[in-house]
């Protein structure tokens, strides 16, 4: 690798983007500079030209502008108050209960129009006023919503979990959507308490708070401690015993919610309402993903078919007409269109950076600092989040996967638990200045200034890193579903 090719691909770029040229031109134009140091002008406009066409003709890329359009006939079609409403029924009534419907519902909704954007606009829109009614903070409301939209992005079936399994080399997608689970949920979980810590923190002082987080980490080791007990019983006690130590425990369920549902009938009946009027919108993750996972269709033919459920669930609902379908459908071929634009010029990017062996060269440097493989994720890390500052998370995974992946699959880390990691620190950068679309999203739909959200926001930062960095050092947390079902 010449440092002239490197000096040129950096300098260009960052030039372009400090000018204000689009992320998608500025890749393709400084990629073009790049070769022309070591190639003539015709083959290196072909060659570029080349493998931006063949970049694209991938089925699995399929699966986006399916999954686009099937979002924003969500956005569109009334999913986004029956997912709050089920929301409510879970959690509604607990003190922070407003809050923690705001997280329930994003997570939801990115899960199943596995767009962070579209979650963001269409919860928010919703849960904004609904917060400013029962008292909350208008930052702090804005600060939960931009945090807890980003949810969906781990949460299947989600856009940037396809990109990462073509600039990975085909890593299986139906394994990355399963390994997004535990993650999503987790990052969600960690708002949800930090959210709850502040607002007691707020009202009742810092000795409240930290006896709230304490409670938090005592239900937190009895779950661990539950779990152990369920693997030892599997272990080591007869099919029969482990039949009726659960038949125990949903009697003991049962009796609960008997009892509960006999003193507040009128709640229960609103509940019980709400949650059949949201079923038909759960209904598209069970179809989606379990279908893929029993094998019936790949991803590419689950967003087809996501396309298709959720336009006859709007149609039910009565949200979207014939005559709202040109205008969804355009929305969904622009953002399509800037999405595949940006896929074909990053994968072209890639293409010269092989060539020129940079992905290798910085293997060899990272590897020269450390081979520890604990300080070698935390660099990449740490790069990471810095990357997310400035770049989108398409053009970012794109480049950087095949920078990274090398590192790490030589230290015995799964793609897959990889992907994951690169997912959750990317969505951190959607939430911050100076290219966070989601926070900008999250403050237009607030009506505030990115200034007066970043306080709230720095606790639900920590919040993401934290779950990042145990994602990172427990690769169970994303591998144990995809082993259990055999992905």
């Amino acid at each position: 690798m010449e440092f002239l090719e490197v000096f040129v691909l950096v300098f260009s770029f960052v030039i372009l983007l400090i000018i204000g040229v689009p992320i998608a031109f500025s890749i393709g134009i400084s990629g073009i500079l790049t070769m022309l140091v070591s190639i003539d002008m015709i083959p290196a406009l072909t060659t570029f030209s080349q493998r931006m066409g063949t970049g694209l003709n991938s089925f699995a890329l399929l699966a986006i502008p399916f999954f686009i359009l099937a979002g924003n006939i969500m956005n569109s079609g009334g999913i986004a108050i029956r997912l709050i409403d089920f929301a409510r029924v879970l959690v509604g009534g607990i003190p922070g209960g407003v809050a923690m419907v705001n997280v329930l519902a994003n997570m939801l909704f990115g899960a199943i129009s596995g767009s962070a954007a579209a979650s963001a606009s269409a919860i928010g829109s919703i849960m904004q006023p609904e917060m400013k009614k029962e008292g909350y903070p208008e930052n702090f409301s804005a600060a939960v919503n931009i945090t807890s939209a980003t949810t969906g992005l781990s949460i299947p079936p989600s856009n940037i979990l396809i990109v990462y399994s073509l600039a990975s080399g085909g890593v299986s997608i139906t394994a990355l959507f399963l390994a997004g689970y535990l993650p999503g949920i987790l990052t969600g979980l960690g708002i949800i308490i930090t959210a709850v810590t502040m607002l007691i923190y707020k009202k009742k002082g810092t000795k409240a708070a930290v006896k709230a987080l304490g409670v938090v980490s005592l239900i937190a080791i009895g779950l661990v401690l539950i779990y152990q007990g369920i693997s030892f019983s599997r272990a080591n006690l007869s099919p029969l015993a482990n039949r009726i130590f659960l038949y125990v425990i949903l009697a003991g369920l049962a009796v609960w919610g008997f009892i509960r549902t006999k003193n507040n009938k009128k709640k229960a009946l609103e509940g019980t309402k709400k949650f059949l009027d949201a079923i038909p919108s759960l209904m598209m993750l069970v179809i989606v993903i379990g279908g893929i996972v029993a094998g019936y269709f790949t991803a590419t033919e689950a967003s087809a078919i996501a396309v298709l459920y959720s336009l006859i669930l709007a149609f039910i609902y009565g949200e979207v007409s014939f005559s709202h379908l040109p205008d969804i459908i355009l929305r969904s071929v622009k953002t399509t269109g800037i999405v595949m634009l940006l896929v074909a010029t990053c994968l072209g990017l890639s293409w010269i950076m092989a060539y020129e062996n940079i992905p290798q060269n910085v293997s060899a440097g990272l590897l020269a600092l450390t081979s520890n493989p604990f300080m070698i994720l935390l660099i990449i890390n740490l790069l990471l989040l810095f990357v997310g500052i400035f770049m989108d998370m398409t053009p970012a995974v794109l480049i950087f996967t095949p920078i990274f992946l090398p590192i790490v699959t030589a230290m015995g880390v799964d793609p897959i638990h990889f992907g994951i990691i690169m997912v959750l620190n990317l969505s951190v950068g959607l939430c911050t200045p100076p290219v966070g679309s989601v926070l900008f999203i999250g403050c237009s739909v607030a009506g505030l200034s990115i200034d007066k959200v970043v306080k709230p926001l720095l606790p639900m930062f920590i919040a993401m890193v934290i779950v990042l960095l145990l994602v990172t050092y427990f690769p169970q947390i994303s591998l144990w579903l995809p082993g259990k079902l055999g992905f």
